[in-house]
């Protein structure tokens, strides 16, 4: 029987995603600490601790980003709700990028979904991929399954049955017996928590869909008996440590005794949001994932008015984080990103599961504010003034964003790497920052703003890129007069010169109060991609690189790739119909060319030639296809011009412009762009991607 979707599912959903965003900035700074070792140094966490150990509070993680990613294979599979772990398995295929994206990269037999990633790799499916017989009992059984277990249960309000399908399908994929277990308890209890609020309830629902055998069950019987005899979560944190530490179950974090602290907090914490992460935070251990976990949950359960409840006691969770998270994969542009548009894709999947319309905020504004108090981003980013989400004030939905500034203040929203100091930092802390632009030159901004002042405001758009010497450069558009009669809808076309651009705002020209109802952007990019005449690196670091090597020296684009084949990607899911073009000299080849409608590693069509001397339409959708081939003489070193273009569902590739070869095909309809190597060594000078003519 299909379950209905919850009177207020869509303000749940972004609280629980809010939740989890929360919980990981908070407990990111120690994980793995002891409580004895937090009290001394730290004391109880009762806010964000960030900045007494130096560490940036907007990260990128593991947790985070898992999270978002695995949840897209039910995207990428038509929104089946019986998607299998074999399906999700090859998910983590094309959105992982191997020792750089989501990962724990810690080897073999060390890191659990290494491991697993390994096995799917070499040709091994999911379930066998994360299963004890392969990868023996401690691997298997670390506390991977229940982080990433969030998102299954919010495309699953109120179905107990279909989150526990989907949570031990998705945790098979690295995982296998406790582990399993631990994921499947947390996911029910996330999924009714739409529907019920008392956490005793929610854990009985929880406990019919594993053994009575298991040790997760024993460890949460033995948890809920010790706070039934003893309210002091301190004096039960030691019962629990004495009997389910780590000291008993080894690994490096082991899924029992984590799981035992969520199950201890939920019950001390007084469905109190703040004094629930409190505990769950100082008690230690795996902070981070724990943290993340109890948020998501505590976010369903009680909404935001939950998480906003702190601020009267003088704890405003949300507002240091403005709504900010990255999620780095190999579907780059997505990796800047936001509470809201997350939740948004999350509803979305829940709405086609059940074959009903999309939810489509503001036109398909990038930039909508819909949720309470959601600011997407938008920060004063230079001068003074106040961002705050109000009600009304809008068109076409049901809330605005109210910008308070002086002359010269800016109000912006990140759509690239916020800057190169912080993408180094992340590459150092292992969770590198990959990612591409959301707006590119040739697109259009537009924005629609209103005032209350009678005097009116002088605003106009801008964009923020890196120029020369990866100098901010801004672009700046007409100077608008906004006044209190009626609504404007201002734009901005994004001239060539402006890439890669990594803030998007509005800009104050005389002080005053505007209400941003939204921002978007729209069209086909007109750029050319190759290396500027400054010095600089976040040309480069546009590009998301999925080869071995990359460099700019001597030729813009040189790219080596040892086994199998490598992609160097850019680009959107918003790019639809487009033409890719890019001189290809290979120096050593099994196949070279361009890819587009690239979704991913293992999802995109690719122009190539190969060393039988053929040129192939192919298509890749977890195998490839040869699409259509015809015989093309070429010799290592020889340059050509290769170019696909894309109208609907006809694909057509050029030589030298000459089209040469045409195909038709529907399963991609949307994606960025690649240059593409197998086994081998090739130069590029120049990528123009273009509107199809």
């Amino acid at each position: 029987m299909m379950v209905a979707l919850p009177e207020d599912y869509y303000e749940r959903v972004y609280a629980g995603v809010l939740g989890k965003v929360i919980g990981v900035y908070l407990g990111r700074p120690f994980e793995g600490w002891s409580y004895e070792m937090i009290q001394e140094r730290l004391g109880d966490i009762e806010y964000y601790v960030h900045d007494k150990l130096g560490v940036p509070l907007i990260v990128t993680d593991d947790d985070i980003s898992g999270t978002f990613t695995f949840l897209r294979a039910l995207e990428d599979n038509q929104f089946d709700t019986n998607l299998n772990s074999e399906k999700i398995g090859q998910t983590w295929l094309n959105y992982l990028i191997e020792n750089k994206t989501i990962l724990w990269w810690g080897g073999l037999g060390n890191s659990t979904e290494h491991t697993a990633f390994l096995r799917l790799k070499n040709g091994i499916n999911a379930p066998k991929s994360g299963s004890k017989e392969l990868n023996g009992q401690v691997v298997s059984e670390q506390i991977g399954a229940q982080i990433f277990i969030d998102g299954w249960a919010m495309v699953s309000p109120g179905d107990a049955d279909q989150s526990a399908r989907l949570a031990t399908e998705a945790a098979k994929v690295s995982h296998d017996g406790e582990a399993v277990y631990g994921a499947v308890v947390l996911a029910v209890m996330e999924a009714m928590a739409f529907v019920e609020s008392d956490i005793d309830s929610l854990l009985d629902k929880a406990l019919g869909y594993i053994p009575s055998d298991s040790i997760i069950r024993r460890l949460i019987d033995d948890v809920r008996d010790w706070h039934t005899k003893e309210k002091d979560w301190r004096l039960t944190r030691e019962k629990l440590a004495f009997s389910y530490g780590y000291d008993k179950y080894g690994g490096n974090c082991h899924m029992v005794p984590n799981h035992g602290l969520i199950i201890h907090s939920l019950l001390h914490g007084e469905d109190d949001f703040s004094e629930t992460m409190k505990i769950i935070n100082t008690c230690g251990w795996d902070t981070d994932c724990n943290s993340g976990n109890v948020g998501c949950l505590m976010g369903i359960k009680n909404g935001l008015s939950g998480i906003d409840m702190s601020v009267k006691k003088g704890i405003d969770w949300r507002a240091p984080v403005a709504d900010r998270i990255y999620i780095p994969t190999a579907e780059p542009s997505r990796s800047i990103s936001d509470c809201a548009t997350e939740a948004a894709q999350i509803i979305n999947t829940a709405k086609a599961m059940k074959n009903q319309e999309a939810w489509v905020p503001k036109m398909g504004a990038q930039f909508h504010f819909e949720f309470p108090g959601s600011v997407q981003g938008f920060m004063v980013n230079r001068g003074s003034g106040v961002v705050e989400n109000v009600e009304g004030h809008s068109d076409s939905g049901s809330r605005a964003l109210c910008l308070q500034g002086e002359e010269g203040a800016a109000f912006g929203s990140p759509v690239f790497a916020p800057s190169k100091d912080i993408a180094k930092m992340f590459e150092q802390r292992g969770y590198a920052l990959l990612s591409s632009p959301k707006i590119y030159p040739g697109q259009v901004i537009e924005a629609q703003v209103s005032t209350d002042s009678g005097s009116g405001v002088d605003c106009r758009l801008y964009v923020s890129y890196y120029g020369d010497n990866d100098e901010v450069a801004h672009v700046q558009g007409t100077m608008c007069r906004v006044n209190s009669e009626q609504s404007l809808v201002m734009d901005l076309v994004v001239p060539e010169q402006a890439h890669p651009v990594f803030e998007v705002g509005i800009e104050f020209l005389s002080e005053g109060t505007l209400y941003l109802d939204y921002l978007k952007w729209t069209g086909t990019p007109r750029v050319t991609f190759s290396r500027p005449d400054g010095k600089g690196t976040m040309w480069r670091r546009a590009w998301v690189t999925a080869v071995d090597s990359y460099s700019s020296r001597p030729e813009p684009y040189r790219l080596i790739q040892n086994q199998g084949t490598g992609l160097l990607i850019q680009g959107s899911r918003e790019w639809k119909n487009y033409r890719v073009e890019a001189d290809i000299t290979p120096h050593l080849a099994r196949s070279v060319g361009l890819a587009g409608r690239v979704q991913g590693m293992r999802r995109y069509y690719s122009l190539v030639v190969n060393e039988c001397g053929e040129l192939q339409l192919n298509k890749m959708l977890n195998d490839e296809i040869c699409l259509k081939s015809i015989p093309f003489d070429w010799s290592l070193g020889d340059s050509f011009v290769l170019s696909l273009s894309f109208n609907g569902d006809k694909l057509i590739g050029c030589v030298n412009e000459k089209p040469v070869i045409e195909v038709q095909d529907r399963d991609l309809d949307c994606g960025g762009i690649g240059l593409l190597i197998e086994e081998g060594r090739t130069a590029s000078q120049e990528i123009r991607v273009s509107p199809v003519s």
